[in-house]
């Protein structure tokens, strides 16, 4: 067996690196393929404000002339800064059931940290909290969210045999919808006047878009403590605005305001693409658009992609007044499940909301960490 890694330097070295996934993962039933052309632009410098402000590199494993792996390799300057550590990230790891080619990879991600200067490198982890993080390790017979991870079974005794341990997991839930009980809502409304807050509804994209600067800034405030959180500046803010808010349906997404009309907290769903995105197949066109729009119509399941409460307001009832009042949403839309996104387990505030559901704990993501003295 010939073994070769190579570093992904040309456009068409990363379309390679892009694409290997859809063939290690055909014929997965559990498998949601990202778009093609995100994902691309993502490795790039020109269409990635994050390189700003992060040193990268990818390879391809190459095992007798086809690709058989690849891994990307970050160092996000503002977390080392933050932080203080010389932490490294190891990114979109994906191989063949083959040690060796798994082995291979983590050795060059791990060698480049150390030449960089870097101490330790963890992940998986992507350019920022909005993009791939953690590695699957409960869960594989679960169909994930567009904004979650699906994995090889056998890449955490990979990892572990290389000399990884666990820093931390992310636990996702799925969430069985019923009516919102009238006690419920009258609490809400008590809790709105005790406040001064109102709710912001939308009714198309455009309106929702410029609420994007502060939703973002909002994120920034309520997640600085979580693990690997690195705050989002500028124009990785009107990045993720660009990327997101035009595509979401609005009427999925709510901001709770205060007396000042500054957002308390906010709410963004998506009726489920997963299964319109494995039908796309990584592509919009010819036909990648229709199965979305079908999926955004009439949905039985929605994904909870992102939520925040601003740090001062989360014990005052914010939190429930979004999530009663989405559901609501969600249950007119004639949904009946809904999906979180992946949840820090250290984070009790958020786990105990969805424990308040009839709900499973069906999938599990994991950071790994490894010490390179």
């Amino acid at each position: 067996m010939s073994l070769q890694i190579k570093e992904a330097g040309s456009i068409s070295d990363l379309k390679a690196f892009v694409d290997f996934p859809f063939t290690l993962y055909k014929g997965n039933r559990y498998w949601v393929p990202p778009l093609k052309s995100d994902e691309l632009k993502a490795l790039q410098a020109e269409t990635n404000p994050a390189f700003e402000f992060c040193n990268s590199k990818f390879w391809l494993a190459y095992k007798d002339g086809k690709v058989a792996g690849r891994i990307g390799g970050i160092i996000n300057r503002l977390e080392t800064e933050k932080t203080g550590e010389k932490v490294a990230r190891f990114s979109r790891f994906e191989c063949e059931n083959d040690p060796s080619v798994a082995s291979a990879l983590l050795k060059t991600a791990e060698a480049w940290a150390k030449e960089n200067g870097m101490t330790s490198i963890h992940g998986p982890l992507g350019f920022s909290n909005l993009d791939h993080q953690g590695v699957l390790v409960e869960g594989f017979d679960h169909l994930p969210s567009i904004a979650s991870e699906y994995h090889q079974p056998y890449y955490q005794k990979f990892l572990e045999e290389n000399g990884y341990e666990k820093e931390m997991d992310w636990v996702e839930f799925r969430l069985t919808l019923a009516a919102v009980p009238e006690k419920a809502m009258r609490l809400n409304e008590a809790i709105k006047q005790r406040y001064g807050l109102s709710v912001k509804r939308f009714t198309s994209n455009a309106e929702l878009k410029p609420y994007g600067e502060k939703i973002f800034s909002l994120l920034n405030e309520a997640f600085s403590d979580l693990f690997s959180m690195v705050p989002l500046n500028d124009r990785m803010k009107q990045y993720y605005i660009n990327r997101y808010l035009g595509f979401i349906n609005p009427a999925f997404a709510l901001v709770v305001e205060d007396k000042e009309k500054n957002p308390a907290g906010f709410i963004i769903t998506m009726p489920s693409l997963s299964e319109a995105m494995q039908k796309a197949n990584g592509r919009l066109f010819p036909f990648g658009w229709w199965h979305i729009k079908k999926a955004l119509q009439s949905p039985t399941v929605v994904d909870i992609l992102l939520t925040a409460v601003h740090p001062k307001l989360q014990a005052q009832g914010v939190p429930a007044i979004l999530i009663t009042e989405m559901q609501q949403i969600m249950l007119k839309s004639g949904a009946r499940f809904a999906e979180t996104t992946g949840i820090i387990e250290t984070n009790q505030k958020a786990i105990q909301v969805w424990k308040n559901y009839e709900h499973i704990q069906h999938k599990r993501k994991r950071c790994y960490r490894k010490d390179l003295r």
